[in-house]
């Protein structure tokens, strides 16, 4: 399990939310790249240094701090719909190989080299940023039914990563919640959402959710 690339965003126009920019260009960079917990979700601040969020309403913040996306099911994307995807190209700040990212559980830790701790911490909800810079009309609909969403992180341990880092699954809670059954929850099957409510690490966004839902 390790990082194939570090992916930081350059901000570009956004011509399909009412919004001055986007981030979600990604493209990999060479040597190291500081890792810190950002400020307040609404500042436009994320977990890697040079990268930002510009939709401060619904990304960004301590618990969407870093994402990551698995190169498999970028690969399984490619062949689907029949066309290259670099790696960063879903947005991901991390693109990894040898790691379930879907199958990942919330409140999991990661060591990413020598010095740095992520969390797992919620599912990616697509958005029509998403669909618009993919250019693939019914995409939103589609990544959905996938349920691939990659997973969101908390930064728990500051430091340096880069390209080829080893990643280390260095604690599992003792719940099945993963990113992959909240984000099914999330969209098409909110009767799932009682059932989350196992993982106390869950942003509290999606703890109140669920919550509401409980009989």
């Amino acid at each position: 399990m390790k990082l194939l690339s570090v992916n930081v965003g350059r901000p570009r126009p956004n011509p399909w939310k009412k919004l001055s920019a986007t981030g979600i260009d990604k493209r990999p960079v060479s040597g190291s790249v500081a890792v810190t917990a950002p400020g307040p979700k609404g500042t436009g601040e994320v977990g890697l240094a040079g990268d930002r969020v510009y939709d401060v309403k619904h990304h960004g913040g301590p618990d969407q701090a870093v994402y990551a996306y698995a190169r498999e099911d970028l690969d399984r994307w490619e062949a689907e719909l029949d066309r290259r995807i670099a790696n960063g190209g879903f947005g991901e700040n991390l693109t990894t190989i040898g790691l379930d990212v879907n199958r990942a559980l919330i409140g999991e830790r990661w060591r990413i080299g020598s010095d740095v701790v992520l969390e797992v911490s919620c599912a990616r909800i697509p958005c029509a940023t998403f669909q618009g810079w993919l250019q693939q009309h019914g995409w939103i609909k589609r990544f959905t039914r996938a349920a691939l969403p990659g997973a969101y992180l908390r930064v728990i341990e500051p430091g340096q990563v880069r390209a080829e880092d080893p990643v280390e699954v260095m604690y599992r809670p003792a719940h099945d919640v993963t990113v992959e059954l909240v984000f099914r929850a999330m969209t098409l099957e909110p009767e799932l959402l009682p059932q989350l409510l196992a993982a106390e690490a869950l942003p509290q966004e999606e703890r109140e959710l669920a919550r509401r839902r409980c009989p």
